[in-house]
């Protein structure tokens, strides 16, 4: 890719804006959780925990940027088959979605997940001198703060290596401006294989249990740990840990689908905290989601024409039975709107005053579904279909959606089809077919390529298509500002 004579003084005037800046990965100094001084007492770690999971949620304070949960949409689901880009989205949203994408796209930038890791970091570096410091602070309580630091580090990583695949990997706080920023990529291999250690070790730590549903749901216990446990070791194609980490969930008790019935999309969504739920992003009244604008007053993004008759399916003869997950879950039918995050009941949607939906990073279906993944993968076809049975079971499925497949490639197109249901919008859709269509040495490549094309317009499908062949294009380019901040890092192959 030739870099021509706008993109270059694009780059000389936005170094120009920036040159007082010499932060690489926005990881400055710049609250109180990454101050040393700060670090006095237990009540010093937990802030800087709970500011964490704040930083989760919001824009941080004078800083030009997105909420984090808006990446996790759009890295999640705009290359994928499920989401349209409307006339209300950016140039930069809808080239996402038409695999138009350069470096100097701003969607590809990846302060906000840096800025938290860094978060995370100093939390992991300074909590234990707090233990010498405040003889109130227990090893236990240490522990339990260490695991979250560890496990949304670990969740950060996760999402930057399946968007990038190689990202730099800094396990250290920047606590100064002296810090070394000029850090080399690893791979992505390397950077799965550190976050299975820190999982790991974040297990051994992590409490069980808060003493609230709402915490439960909203805080890093050890069967959040388990889920993203199950998620990486999928990734590294280690389907044996995969099937471990999911049962450590389903043998909890803890967990268990909702039976379909009129209040099952309030329960599971519009409130949150059930019993379908692992971990979600908790908003609330008085912290807002972005979500009301993104898909209801000016929606950037509607479903796909498609998703309603191809993915959930329509009874014609009785329309009364129909997928509840389906229209007035993820969608509205008749025009396409994104439900999942604004309705109340399947009936009402909230105002934006209660727009308070939270993200979901993990529910109970997705650990039956992964280790159903699994499960195929090893050749218990059977185990893997009753485990997608009872997941469909729950959701009143179509017989029009059923299928009979008898061998692993059928299965595990049922279970994409079955993802696709599941988790319509909660940012799954384009990781779950990219982890498949690699397995093997991209033995599956026909799913992608599938994918787009159904979602890319007719007029550009051979050059997406084209472009989709070479496995580079399936990872997003480096912002070109962190090319020029950090001299250590190289652009993705597919985007030189």
């Amino acid at each position: 890719m030739k870099i021509n004579i706008f993109k270059i003084s694009f780059v000389l005037l936005v170094v120009m804006i920036l040159q007082s800046c010499d932060d690489y990965l926005d990881l400055k100094p710049e609250d109180g959780t990454v101050r040393q001084e700060f670090y006095q007492t237990k009540e010093d770690v937990q802030a800087a925990v709970i500011g964490i999971y704040d930083a989760m949620l919001n824009q941080p304070a004078g800083v030009n940027d997105r909420p984090l949960t808006d990446y996790l949409f759009m890295w999640g689901e705009m290359r994928a088959d499920m989401v349209l880009a409307t006339e209300y989205a950016s140039n930069d949203e809808r080239d996402i979605t038409r695999f138009n994408i350069l470096d100097t796209n701003p969607i590809t930038t990846w302060s906000a997940f840096y800025r938290i890791i860094n978060f995370c970091n100093t939390v992991i570096e300074l909590a234990p001198g707090v233990l010498e410091k405040d003889p109130t602070f227990t090893q236990e309580q240490l522990d339990s703060y260490v695991a979250e630091a560890l496990t949304i580090r670990a969740y950060l990583y996760f999402t930057l290596t399946r968007t990038f695949r190689d990202v730099p990997l800094k396990l250290d706080a920047t606590l100064t401006d002296q810090d070394n920023f000029q850090i080399p990529k690893s791979s992505q291999q390397e950077i799965l294989e550190q976050i299975a250690l820190d999982l790991k070790e974040a297990e051994g730590k992590a409490k069980e249990n808060y003493g609230s549903p709402a915490a439960n749901k909203g805080r890093i216990t050890k069967y959040a740990i388990n889920a993203l446990q199950a998620d990486v070791y999928l990734w590294l194609e280690d389907y044996n840990s995969t099937v471990q980490a999911c049962n450590k969930v389903i043998n909890s008790g803890n967990y268990a689908l909702i039976p379909a019935n009129n209040s099952w999309f309030n329960i599971v969504f519009a409130e949150g905290n059930s019993t379908e739920s692992i971990f979600e992003l908790q908003y609330s009244l008085n912290n807002l989601n972005p979500f009301y604008d993104m898909f209801f007053e000016r929606p950037r993004y509607t479903a796909s024409a498609r998703v309603t008759e191809e993915v959930f399916g329509v009874n014609f003869q009785d329309p009364t039975k129909k997928d509840i997950r389906g229209d007035r879950a993820s969608l509205v039918a008749i025009n396409n709107y994104i439900y999942k995050y604004i309705g109340l009941t399947t009936n009402e949607r909230k105002s934006r005053a209660t727009s308070d939906t939270h993200w979901f990073v993990y529910r109970y279906a997705d650990i039956l579904l992964m280790k159903a993944e699994a499960l195929n993968q090893m050749g218990d076809n059977e185990g893997a279909l009753a485990l997608i049975g009872q997941v469909r079971e729950r959701a009143t499925a179509l017989d029009q959606t059923e299928r009979n497949p008898s061998d692993t490639e059928g299965i595990t197109d049922y279970i994409l089809e079955e993802r696709a249901r599941e988790f319509a919008f909660e940012g799954k859709r384009w990781f779950d077919v990219l982890r498949n269509a690699k397995r093997n040495n991209y033995e599956r490549i026909d799913l992608l390529l599938s994918m787009a094309a159904y979602s890319v317009p007719s007029d550009i499908q051979q050059s997406v298509l084209a472009k989709l062949e070479d496995s580079n294009s399936h990872y997003l380019p480096i912002y070109f500002y962190e090319l020029y901040a950090n001299k250590a890092l190289e652009q993705n192959p597919f985007y030189e």
